[in-house]
């Protein structure tokens, strides 16, 4: 048998090469690494909340389509500011006399939306001034009703600032008011058979009126006036 001779390997043999070794760690569900499980948490939740903003967003786009809601509209139609007078007595005190009496329209355009009002609160101010308050009856109004109110102040009230002296002086030569009335509602919505809580409504309206002569009539015609309705 002929002699076996190795072949010259030229350098150093290392053998064949060896595989890198693969690290194993476990997988939770989801695919998240067991070593940032506060990761994990933050990511489902980031998701979950995602999605009830998602669903809540579609159900008030499909409500206010379906219901198609509108604000109250106001107005008030006449008013009369009679007795408004402005005297001091012996002390140098200054009080401010007055007899308002308006009629206050409050529309609801909504066909399928109605409005419960449970406490009404009426406010008359001139110059930041509050010369009247009176609260009035709760009352339901229906679908594309319109409701009348018919708030009166009449008083005797101390006016503490100057300033109330210097305007009143100004607008009776120029022969025109501007009275401040003030409402403060809460109300609820009816839909169906669901009643919704919660919605506090304030309308403003700015009253140009005219002053009144010495036998009591006015120089002119009070305007209809539209009022302010902020809901928030």
């Amino acid at each position: 048998m002929a002699d076996y001779k190795q072949p010259n390997l030229n350098g150093a043999y290392y053998g064949p090469a060896i595989p890198p070794s693969r690290t194993h760690r476990s997988i939770g569900r989801g695919g998240c690494d067991c070593c940032c499980f506060p990761c994990c948490l933050l990511s489902t939740l980031l998701k979950l909340i995602f999605s009830i903003i998602i669903i809540l967003g579609i159900i008030v786009l499909v409500l206010w389509l379906v219901l198609r809601p509108n604000e109250i509209k106001a107005y008030v139609e006449t008013a009369t500011l009679s007795n408004f007078s402005l005297s001091s007595n012996t002390t140098n005190s200054n009080f401010l006399t007055s007899n308002l009496t308006m009629d206050l329209s409050i529309r609801n355009p909504n066909k399928r939306i109605s409005f419960y009002y449970d406490y009404i609160e009426t406010q008359a101010w001139y110059d930041d001034t509050r010369f009247g308050f009176k609260t009035l009856d709760p009352f339901y109004q229906g679908k594309k009703n319109t409701t009348v109110l018919h708030p009166e102040f009449s008083s005797r009230t101390a006016v503490l600032s100057d300033s109330v002296v210097t305007t009143y002086n100004r607008e009776k030569g120029e022969g025109f008011f501007y009275v401040d009335v003030k409402v403060y509602m809460k109300m609820r919505l009816k839909v169906g058979i669901f009643k919704i809580h919660g919605f506090k409504p304030e309308i403003d309206c700015t009253l140009k009126l005219p002053a009144t002569t010495s036998n009591g009539s006015a120089v002119s015609t009070f305007e209809r006036t539209k009022c302010d309705v902020n809901y928030f």
